[in-house]
Protein backbone atom coordinates (compact mmCIF):
# COMPACT_ATOMS: atom_id res chain seq x y z
CA UNK A 1 0.00 0.00 0.00
CA UNK A 2 1.21 3.58 -0.76
CA UNK A 3 1.69 6.04 2.02
CA UNK A 4 2.43 9.54 1.16
CA UNK A 5 6.20 10.63 1.81
CA UNK A 6 7.76 13.78 0.65
CA UNK A 7 9.20 14.32 -2.22
CA UNK A 8 13.05 15.43 -3.29
CA UNK A 9 13.09 18.99 -5.32
CA UNK A 10 15.06 21.96 -5.67
CA UNK A 11 13.90 25.20 -4.60
CA UNK A 12 12.16 26.34 -7.54
CA UNK A 13 13.22 30.26 -7.87
CA UNK A 14 16.69 29.43 -7.81
CA UNK A 15 15.99 27.23 -10.51
CA UNK A 16 14.12 29.84 -12.40
CA UNK A 17 16.64 32.34 -12.20
CA UNK A 18 19.33 29.21 -12.88
CA UNK A 19 17.76 27.94 -15.84
CA UNK A 20 16.58 31.70 -17.68
CA UNK A 21 20.26 32.65 -17.24
CA UNK A 22 21.51 29.48 -19.30
CA UNK A 23 18.75 29.76 -21.46
CA UNK A 24 19.52 33.53 -22.65
CA UNK A 25 23.04 32.58 -22.68
CA UNK A 26 23.70 29.57 -24.40
CA UNK A 27 22.73 30.91 -28.39
CA UNK A 28 24.73 34.30 -27.32
CA UNK A 29 27.26 31.62 -26.61
CA UNK A 30 27.47 29.94 -29.40
CA UNK A 31 27.20 33.09 -32.01
CA UNK A 32 30.28 33.98 -29.98
CA UNK A 33 31.74 30.33 -30.77
CA UNK A 34 30.59 30.55 -34.51
CA UNK A 35 31.64 33.73 -35.60
CA UNK A 36 34.94 33.86 -33.27
CA UNK A 37 35.91 30.49 -34.25
CA UNK A 38 34.28 28.42 -36.66
CA UNK A 39 33.67 31.29 -39.15
CA UNK A 40 37.53 32.30 -39.18
CA UNK A 41 38.33 28.74 -40.30
CA UNK A 42 36.66 29.13 -43.36
CA UNK A 43 36.98 25.20 -45.64
CA UNK A 44 38.75 24.11 -42.59
CA UNK A 45 35.68 23.57 -40.85
CA UNK A 46 35.30 19.91 -40.41
CA UNK A 47 34.23 16.90 -38.17
CA UNK A 48 35.12 18.41 -34.66
CA UNK A 49 33.15 21.26 -35.17
CA UNK A 50 29.92 19.16 -36.34
CA UNK A 51 30.37 17.32 -33.07
CA UNK A 52 30.85 20.69 -30.98
CA UNK A 53 27.73 21.96 -32.93
CA UNK A 54 25.90 18.70 -32.05
CA UNK A 55 27.08 19.55 -27.98
CA UNK A 56 25.97 23.12 -27.70
CA UNK A 57 22.57 22.30 -29.06
CA UNK A 58 22.43 19.11 -26.92
CA UNK A 59 23.35 21.51 -24.45
CA UNK A 60 20.31 24.12 -24.65
CA UNK A 61 17.74 21.25 -25.33
CA UNK A 62 18.98 20.21 -21.74
CA UNK A 63 18.47 23.67 -20.49
CA UNK A 64 15.41 24.23 -22.31
CA UNK A 65 13.84 20.85 -20.52
CA UNK A 66 14.52 22.00 -17.00
CA UNK A 67 11.80 24.35 -17.36
CA UNK A 68 9.68 21.36 -17.40
CA UNK A 69 10.91 20.53 -13.93
CA UNK A 70 9.53 23.71 -12.39
CA UNK A 71 6.36 22.88 -10.57
CA UNK A 72 4.18 25.33 -8.68
CA UNK A 73 2.24 24.24 -5.91
CA UNK A 74 -1.08 26.27 -4.92
CA UNK A 75 -2.38 26.69 -1.51
CA UNK A 76 -4.28 23.67 -0.33
CA UNK A 77 -2.82 21.41 -2.97
CA UNK A 78 -0.91 18.68 -3.21
CA UNK A 79 1.48 17.58 -6.43
CA UNK A 80 2.30 13.85 -6.22
CA UNK A 81 5.86 12.91 -8.14
CA UNK A 82 5.40 9.92 -10.24
CA UNK A 83 8.64 8.58 -11.95
CA UNK A 84 7.64 5.96 -14.72
CA UNK A 85 5.11 4.47 -12.92
CA UNK A 86 6.79 4.95 -9.18
CA UNK A 87 5.53 7.00 -6.80
CA UNK A 88 8.42 8.63 -5.94
CA UNK A 89 6.58 11.33 -3.26
CA UNK A 90 4.04 14.35 -2.89
CA UNK A 91 5.09 17.97 -2.80
CA UNK A 92 2.76 20.05 -0.10
CA UNK A 93 4.70 23.57 0.87
CA UNK A 94 2.92 25.65 -1.35
CA UNK A 95 5.33 27.43 -3.56
CA UNK A 96 7.23 27.12 -6.89
CA UNK A 97 9.40 23.50 -6.40
CA UNK A 98 12.06 22.05 -9.30
CA UNK A 99 12.00 18.54 -10.17
CA UNK A 100 12.49 15.96 -12.21
CA UNK A 101 11.23 17.05 -15.37
CA UNK A 102 10.57 13.40 -16.19
CA UNK A 103 8.06 12.78 -13.74
CA UNK A 104 4.09 13.43 -13.72
CA UNK A 105 2.40 15.48 -11.05
CA UNK A 106 -1.02 15.13 -11.02
CA UNK A 107 -2.53 17.92 -8.77
CA UNK A 108 -4.60 16.59 -5.92
CA UNK A 109 -7.20 18.98 -3.98
CA UNK A 110 -6.37 19.27 -0.11
CA UNK A 111 -9.34 21.72 0.92
CA UNK A 112 -12.67 20.80 2.93
CA UNK A 113 -15.23 19.52 0.88
CA UNK A 114 -18.55 18.73 1.11
CA UNK A 115 -20.92 16.17 -0.83
CA UNK A 116 -24.24 15.77 -0.19
CA UNK A 117 -26.11 12.35 -0.83
CA UNK A 118 -29.31 12.15 -3.06
CA UNK A 119 -32.70 11.64 -1.12
CA UNK A 120 -32.26 7.65 -0.60
CA UNK A 121 -36.00 5.58 -0.57
CA UNK A 122 -35.36 3.21 2.37
CA UNK A 123 -36.96 0.74 5.00
CA UNK A 124 -35.80 1.78 8.27
CA UNK A 125 -35.06 -0.74 11.51
CA UNK A 126 -39.06 -1.21 11.52
CA UNK A 127 -39.69 -1.88 7.55
CA UNK A 128 -41.12 2.02 7.05
CA UNK A 129 -40.08 3.08 3.97
CA UNK A 130 -38.52 6.37 4.76
CA UNK A 131 -36.70 9.59 2.84
CA UNK A 132 -33.20 10.00 3.82
CA UNK A 133 -30.31 12.36 2.91
CA UNK A 134 -27.18 13.14 4.59
CA UNK A 135 -24.18 15.86 4.05
CA UNK A 136 -20.57 14.36 4.23
CA UNK A 137 -17.39 17.31 4.53
CA UNK A 138 -14.63 15.70 4.08
CA UNK A 139 -11.02 16.61 2.70
CA UNK A 140 -7.60 14.17 1.44
CA UNK A 141 -5.07 13.32 3.98
CA UNK A 142 -3.07 11.06 1.97
CA UNK A 143 -2.60 12.23 -1.32
CA UNK A 144 -1.00 8.68 -2.55
CA UNK A 145 -3.69 6.89 -0.71
CA UNK A 146 -6.48 9.17 -2.92
CA UNK A 147 -4.24 8.27 -6.02
CA UNK A 148 -3.49 4.85 -6.05
CA UNK A 149 -5.48 2.79 -3.72
CA UNK A 150 -8.91 3.84 -5.49
CA UNK A 151 -9.50 4.68 -8.93
CA UNK A 152 -11.30 7.50 -8.40
CA UNK A 153 -11.43 8.84 -5.18
CA UNK A 154 -14.18 11.26 -5.27
CA UNK A 155 -16.36 8.82 -6.84
CA UNK A 156 -15.42 6.21 -4.15
CA UNK A 157 -16.61 8.83 -1.53
CA UNK A 158 -19.79 9.74 -2.99
CA UNK A 159 -20.91 5.73 -3.47
CA UNK A 160 -19.56 4.58 0.56
CA UNK A 161 -21.10 8.03 2.22
CA UNK A 162 -24.61 6.97 0.49
CA UNK A 163 -23.95 3.00 1.21
CA UNK A 164 -22.93 3.87 4.60
CA UNK A 165 -26.27 6.22 4.98
CA UNK A 166 -28.38 3.19 3.92
CA UNK A 167 -26.81 0.56 6.44
CA UNK A 168 -27.37 3.51 9.35
CA UNK A 169 -31.01 4.29 8.27
CA UNK A 170 -32.30 0.47 8.43
CA UNK A 171 -30.32 0.16 12.05
CA UNK A 172 -32.88 2.70 13.62
CA UNK A 173 -36.12 3.36 13.68
CA UNK A 174 -37.72 6.86 12.11
CA UNK A 175 -39.52 6.96 16.09
CA UNK A 176 -38.41 6.33 19.37
CA UNK A 177 -39.95 3.36 21.23
CA UNK A 178 -39.32 2.47 24.98
CA UNK A 179 -36.08 4.22 24.88
CA UNK A 180 -34.16 3.16 21.67
CA UNK A 181 -31.85 5.58 19.40
CA UNK A 182 -33.64 6.83 16.68
CA UNK A 183 -33.67 9.05 13.29
CA UNK A 184 -35.39 11.36 14.53
CA UNK A 185 -35.11 11.95 17.70
CA UNK A 186 -30.88 11.35 18.21
CA UNK A 187 -29.76 13.18 15.88
CA UNK A 188 -26.33 14.23 17.35
CA UNK A 189 -25.62 10.54 18.23
CA UNK A 190 -26.57 9.40 15.03
CA UNK A 191 -24.50 11.98 13.43
CA UNK A 192 -21.76 10.23 15.07
CA UNK A 193 -22.20 7.40 14.08
CA UNK A 194 -22.54 7.98 10.73
CA UNK A 195 -19.43 9.62 10.67
CA UNK A 196 -17.70 6.91 12.21
CA UNK A 197 -19.52 4.50 9.45
CA UNK A 198 -18.32 6.62 6.60
CA UNK A 199 -14.47 6.91 7.83
CA UNK A 200 -14.31 3.20 8.51
CA UNK A 201 -14.77 3.08 4.76
CA UNK A 202 -13.12 5.48 3.39
CA UNK A 203 -9.37 4.59 5.34
CA UNK A 204 -7.76 2.95 2.59
CA UNK A 205 -9.04 6.17 0.75
CA UNK A 206 -6.45 8.87 2.41
CA UNK A 207 -9.54 10.68 3.49
CA UNK A 208 -10.57 11.78 6.28
CA UNK A 209 -14.43 12.28 7.16
CA UNK A 210 -15.14 15.83 9.31
CA UNK A 211 -18.09 15.76 9.57
CA UNK A 212 -21.43 13.76 8.99
CA UNK A 213 -25.02 14.52 9.47
CA UNK A 214 -29.06 14.22 8.33
CA UNK A 215 -30.08 16.81 6.14
CA UNK A 216 -33.54 15.63 5.25
CA UNK A 217 -35.86 12.89 7.10
CA UNK A 218 -39.54 12.07 5.96
CA UNK A 219 -41.47 9.21 5.60
CA UNK A 220 -42.15 8.13 2.26
CA UNK A 221 -45.21 9.92 0.36
CA UNK A 222 -47.31 6.37 -0.01
CA UNK A 223 -47.49 6.73 4.23
CA UNK A 224 -47.44 10.05 5.29
CA UNK A 225 -50.67 10.70 6.05
CA UNK A 226 -50.94 7.25 8.10
CA UNK A 227 -47.54 8.15 9.83
CA UNK A 228 -48.69 11.24 10.64
CA UNK A 229 -51.85 10.45 11.73
CA UNK A 230 -50.13 8.23 14.20
CA UNK A 231 -47.74 10.85 15.57
CA UNK A 232 -50.93 13.14 16.74
CA UNK A 233 -52.70 9.99 18.41
CA UNK A 234 -49.26 9.08 20.02
CA UNK A 235 -49.19 12.97 21.17
CA UNK A 236 -52.85 12.98 22.30
CA UNK A 237 -52.36 9.92 24.97
CA UNK A 238 -48.86 11.75 25.64
CA UNK A 239 -50.81 14.69 26.86
CA UNK A 240 -53.73 12.70 28.40
CA UNK A 241 -51.42 10.73 30.53
CA UNK A 242 -49.73 13.48 31.60
CA UNK A 243 -53.09 15.83 32.41
CA UNK A 244 -54.35 12.57 34.27
CA UNK A 245 -50.73 12.16 36.37
CA UNK A 246 -51.21 15.94 37.22
CA UNK A 247 -54.97 15.62 38.36
CA UNK A 248 -54.26 12.47 40.20
CA UNK A 249 -51.51 14.41 42.49
CA UNK A 250 -53.61 17.46 42.48
CA UNK A 251 -56.80 15.40 43.60
CA UNK A 252 -54.49 13.27 46.30
CA UNK A 253 -52.96 16.80 47.90
CA UNK A 254 -56.09 18.13 48.27
CA UNK A 255 -57.81 15.55 50.54
CA UNK A 256 -54.50 15.46 52.15
CA UNK A 257 -54.88 18.90 53.09
CA UNK A 258 -58.44 18.72 54.10
CA UNK A 259 -57.59 16.07 56.45
CA UNK A 260 -54.74 17.44 57.96
CA UNK A 261 -56.41 20.67 58.55
CA UNK A 262 -59.89 19.19 59.76
CA UNK A 263 -61.68 21.53 57.53
CA UNK A 264 -64.14 18.69 56.83
CA UNK A 265 -64.63 15.77 57.72
CA UNK A 266 -65.44 12.93 54.99
CA UNK A 267 -66.31 9.78 54.71
CA UNK A 268 -65.03 7.21 51.88
CA UNK A 269 -68.38 7.63 49.78
CA UNK A 270 -67.89 11.81 50.33
CA UNK A 271 -64.25 11.50 49.17
CA UNK A 272 -65.12 9.43 46.17
CA UNK A 273 -67.74 12.26 44.86
CA UNK A 274 -65.21 14.57 45.69
CA UNK A 275 -62.64 12.68 43.78
CA UNK A 276 -65.08 12.30 40.92
CA UNK A 277 -65.64 15.65 40.81
CA UNK A 278 -62.44 16.88 40.80
CA UNK A 279 -61.07 14.75 38.05
CA UNK A 280 -64.26 15.49 35.89
CA UNK A 281 -62.86 18.80 36.44
CA UNK A 282 -59.35 18.82 36.15
CA UNK A 283 -59.63 16.36 33.08
CA UNK A 284 -61.89 18.08 30.85
CA UNK A 285 -61.54 19.95 27.66
CA UNK A 286 -64.02 22.26 28.66
CA UNK A 287 -64.99 24.43 31.20
CA UNK A 288 -67.24 23.22 34.08
CA UNK A 289 -70.56 24.56 34.97
CA UNK A 290 -71.29 24.34 38.28
CA UNK A 291 -73.99 23.01 40.04
CA UNK A 292 -75.38 24.22 43.28
CA UNK A 293 -76.80 21.34 45.53
CA UNK A 294 -79.46 22.48 47.99
CA UNK A 295 -79.90 19.12 49.45
CA UNK A 296 -77.58 16.54 51.09
CA UNK A 297 -75.79 13.82 49.39
CA UNK A 298 -78.11 11.12 50.89
CA UNK A 299 -81.25 12.83 49.78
Amino acid sequence: MNKERVATSLPGIAMLVGTFILTVAIPLAFLWWLVAVVVPMGDQFGLLEVVEILVWIAVYLVVLLGWAGLTPVNPNEARAVVLFGRYRGTLREQGLAWVNPFTQRPRVSVKVRNFETGKLKVNDHDGNPIEIAAVVVWRVTDTAEALFEVDDYENFVAVQAESALRNLATSHPYDAHDGQTSLRANQAEVADQLRQEIQDRLEKAGVQVIEARISHLAYAPEIANAMLRRQQANAVIAARTRIVEGAVGMVEMALEQLSAKQVVQLDEERKAQMVSNLLVVLCSEHEAQPVLNAGTLYA
